[in-house]
């Protein structure tokens, strides 16, 4: 399964142009067909998500280890370091907000312009097949291929789930296909069970959601289920930075994605980083202690 993939995203990329092609390849790299993408973009309809309060300071410490950065041109203007080599994918739908009517209810939100002067390399917008705003939806995503088409920038179509329905691989299965009919050239998807028959039906790359924050081991085995069964990667946000220990955990995630790491040896992984993380500190803070002494008068 993991061949076929690899060989589906070579395919797809032989048929386009250098520029496009060389975007892609900064996404999912060329060498394991393979991609881990750090998702900071919740703030566009949560507002201050919990430990993302703070943009900068959850970003910082974890982009020495992503392949790749999902967030808004917002954020990147203000919590990115314009000197940062990490490829961005910049969600540009939105105009809801948790509170307002209906999340379907998108549009596009940043022209084409705007993602060029931004040095995006992919271009991410929702999808909501099923929703009250499936059409609206739809029509935005081709129209932003047909936008990144003229200027070689690909699409990340991401299949939103409304409450009412199933995330289940009869759903997912025609989000999918439908984005990849429409010219998406990248789909972000959930897991599911027979996560493989949405895989076989959609015949562009697809990248699972993270979703809500599990526990570190659950988070993992989900990442490797998710491997496993055909996707091309993983887009985590929440199960990263909100870990109490999001350094070590978007390690443990990247020894899946890029190293073939079981979910029990990623676990592992995570163990030691985490017991590294916690005696770095403990050194920074007696460092700290002296420094404050020797710098107090004496009586």
């Amino acid at each position: 399964m993991k061949l076929y993939i690899i060989k589906i995203a070579c395919v797809s990329l032989s048929t386009m142009d250098w520029g496009m092609q060389n975007r892609l390849a900064k996404i999912i790299h060329p060498e394991d067909g393979r991609c881990l993408m750090l998702a900071v973009d919740h703030g566009y309809f949560l507002g201050p998500t919990e430990r993302l309060e703070v943009p900068r300071r959850a970003i910082n410490p974890l982009l020495p280890y992503a392949d790749s950065l999902m967030l808004t041109r917002g954020i990147l203007r203000t919590s990115v370091d314009p000197k940062c080599d990490v490829p961005m994918v910049l969600r540009v739908s939105g105009a809801t907000s948790i509170i307002g009517e209906d999340l379907s209810k998108e549009t596009i939100t940043t022209s084409i312009e705007e993602a060029i002067r931004l040095n995006a390399s992919c271009l991410a917008l929702s999808i909501f097949v099923g929703s009250k705003y499936e059409h609206q939806t739809l029509a935005n995503l081709a129209k932003l291929v047909d936008e990144g088409e003229k200027y070689g920038i690909p699409v990340l179509a991401v299949t939103a789930v409304g409450k009412e329905m199933a995330r289940d691989a009869r759903y997912l299965r025609l989000a999918c296909r439908v984005a990849a009919e429409l010219g998406a050239h990248v789909v972000k998807t959930y897991y599911c069970d027979n996560f493989e028959q949405v895989v076989e039906g959609c015949p562009v790359p697809l990248i699972i959601a993270g979703g809500k924050k599990l526990p570190e081991l659950e988070a993992l085995k989900l990442a490797h289920d998710a491997i496993t069964h055909g996707a091309a990667g993983v887009d985590m946000g929440r199960n990263i930075w909100q870990s109490d220990w999001p350094v070590a955990m978007i390690k443990s995630v990247q020894a899946i994605v890029h190293k073939n790491a079981d979910a029990e040896e990623a676990y592992g992984l995570f163990l030691e980083e985490k017991e590294s993380d916690k005696s770095s500190q403990k050194e920074r803070h007696k460092v700290v202690r002296t420094t404050v002494n020797q710098s107090m008068p004496f009586d």
